[in-house]
């Protein structure tokens, strides 16, 4: 269906870059004349369920979530409907990787401190939506904004050109979009269970080498651990604060000094399954670095860990020059005589580790550490020499586990870059969808594909707002 769909027969320029040459026959409007601002405020708590922009969704957040926040505090936030579309107008500046475009589906509250607009007349909300989530995906949203961290406001934009095409075209396009989005989806989770598989083959390895070691021969004593039994005879339960020579929360630290060049702010979210992923991570500029590295200079033989949002997330800090932390990220520095960073890193990943993770934050998969919490985290510790064999074990067994999971999520990056090719090329008219539309289900809706459960709430959606 896809392979055989055609341009139109007549365009026009519409003097944008991003939008290139659109159908001759498509109407072309102001912001202000597709989009209104929303001005609905919550003045006297009339509302009380809080939405939050997570990874391009409008979620609901549970109670849970909303730490630190009272009722009292959801007075300045908006109310939002079904139809509107939410933008997260802060730190363009710095930014340039998180989805800041989403359709709203439940009535509801949210930061003021987003942009909210309902589509007029003439413009169907989900066509409305996608417009603006091509302007999102292709970037050229940065090239608006302003203030020290480039803020965006409807005035920064509201003379912008926009295509609107006659309403059966939209209502066309959104049904085309929909059904290609929910088969790409489909996909793309079946791809996320084969991931969690394998992860779970490689958590099997972790867990038998750092509880059991590698000689199945060698004579176990009582953890003292009820559900955990025996380990190995010379083998300790320690605490984190024993066998580090540091251990760095990302708050009231002095950096030594400011380097040159570009600044990576590591999140939480660049951080799963006991492995570092760049993607999504913020850049800042020297400007901003100093109050960045007041959260810890991180650096290789240190290991990351998460404290919320999901805690207890760690893997080896990276190769990679000028390193700070988000919100919600601490490091261990380990005694390189008595423990090995990737032992360590296993260990944090281990069933111990995973366990005391779960019963500090009371089974919450967003729980919170406080930083006793973690200085007193229960490590099951060998001599450095074992350590860093059952890290070669670790590794060599895991190899071709790693190799299908980065094949594996190289196919998923694939589809995500096609879905994004697909979304642009119709909604700018490169692509003609009339006919491929016809036979297709009117009622899908982009927005209503479930979230997949391995892919947890984004927590730095606001973090901006928190500084």
């Amino acid at each position: 269906m896809i392979a055989n769909l055609q341009p139109y027969a007549k365009y026009r320029e519409s003097e944008q870059a991003w939008l290139g040459r659109v159908p001759a026959h498509w109407d072309m409007r102001p912001a202000f004349g597709a989009y209104a601002p929303n001005r609905e405020k919550n003045t006297g708590m009339k509302e009380k369920t809080v939405l939050s922009l997570s990874y391009g969704r409008i979620v609901i957040k549970p109670l849970e979530k909303l730490h630190g926040l009272v009722p009292e505090s959801f007075e300045t936030y908006q109310i939002v409907n079904p139809g509107h579309i939410v933008i997260r107008t802060t730190d363009l500046q710095n930014d340039h990787s998180s989805l800041r475009v989403a359709m709203v589906r439940n009535r509801g509250i949210i930061t003021s401190a987003y942009l909210a607009l309902h589509a007029k007349d003439g413009v169907n909300p989900d066509y409305g939506y996608q417009f603006l989530n091509v302007w999102d995906l292709t970037k050229a949203i940065y090239g608006y904004g302003s203030g020290l961290r480039q803020g965006l406001d409807f005035t920064h934009f509201k003379r912008m050109p926009v295509v609107v095409p006659p309403p059966d075209e939209q209502a066309a396009m959104v049904r085309f979009l929909n059904d290609a989005n929910g088969r790409l989806e489909r996909t793309i989770r079946a791809k996320r269970k084969v991931i969690l598989l394998l992860n779970e083959q490689k958590q099997a390895i972790v867990h038998r080498a750092v509880t059991r070691g590698l000689d199945p021969a060698t004579p176990l004593r009582p953890s003292g651990i009820p559900w955990l039994g025996g380990i190995p005879k010379h083998w300790e339960v320690r605490r984190a604060k024993q066998l580090c020579s540091a251990i760095i929360d990302c708050k009231n630290r002095t950096p030594e000094q400011i380097p040159s060049g570009e600044f990576i702010v590591v999140r939480t979210t660049n951080i799963r399954n006991g492995r570092f992923n760049l993607k999504g991570s913020y850049t800042t500029d020297r400007r901003n670095f100093e109050i960045w590295t007041q959260r810890g200079a991180p650096r290789v033989g240190d290991v990351f860990f998460t404290r919320e949002a999901p805690a207890g997330e760690a893997c080896l800090v990276p190769p990679l020059q000028n390193l700070c932390m988000g919100q919600r990220m601490m490091y261990f520095r380990p005694n390189p005589a008595v423990l090995d960073p990737s032992f360590l890193m296993y260990s944090i990943c281990g069933p111990v580790g995973r366990r005391y993770v779960d019963v500090a934050c009371n089974g919450s998969t967003v729980g919170h550490l406080r930083l006793g919490q973690v200085t007193a985290f229960p490590l099951l510790w060998c001599p450095v020499t074992e350590q860093k064999l059952i890290v070669s074990h670790i590794e060599s067994e895991s190899a071709p586990l790693h190799t299908a999971i980065n094949r594996i999520a190289r196919e998923i990056d694939l589809l995500r870059e096609y879905r994004t090719r697909l979304v642009a090329d119709v909604v700018t008219g490169k692509l003609d969808v009339r006919t491929a539309a016809l036979h297709l289900p009117a009622d899908s809706s982009l927005n209503e594909v479930p979230q997949p459960p391995d892919e947890v709430e984004d927590p730095e959606a606001d973090e901006a707002l928190e500084e």
